[in-house]
């Protein structure tokens, strides 16, 4: 897919792009540049559901205690 930058830097996204991304008007996105040379493109408005199944699941349930307990030792406060 091609896009064409104008005179005042704008770009306009595919749709196939925004509609996989979930972009609306409005809507933010960053550009990460990564070491090759590439950018990525990252929606910054995306609604905090969409992250869900992102990490695996804990092999055992784990309480708001032990939370609390790894947060304190990774944080240097026991």
């Amino acid at each position: 897919m091609l896009s064409t930058l104008t005179s005042k830097g704008q770009l306009t996204l595919p749709k196939p792009i925004r509609d996989r991304l979930h972009l609306r008007s409005g809507d933010r996105v960053q550009f990460v540049l990564l070491e090759d040379g590439r950018v990525e493109l990252v929606p910054v408005t995306a609604p905090l559901t969409r992250l869900r199944g992102m990490l695996p699941a804990p092999p055992e349930p784990v309480s708001l205690e032990q939370m609390d307990a790894a947060v304190r030792l990774r944080a240097g406060r026991s």
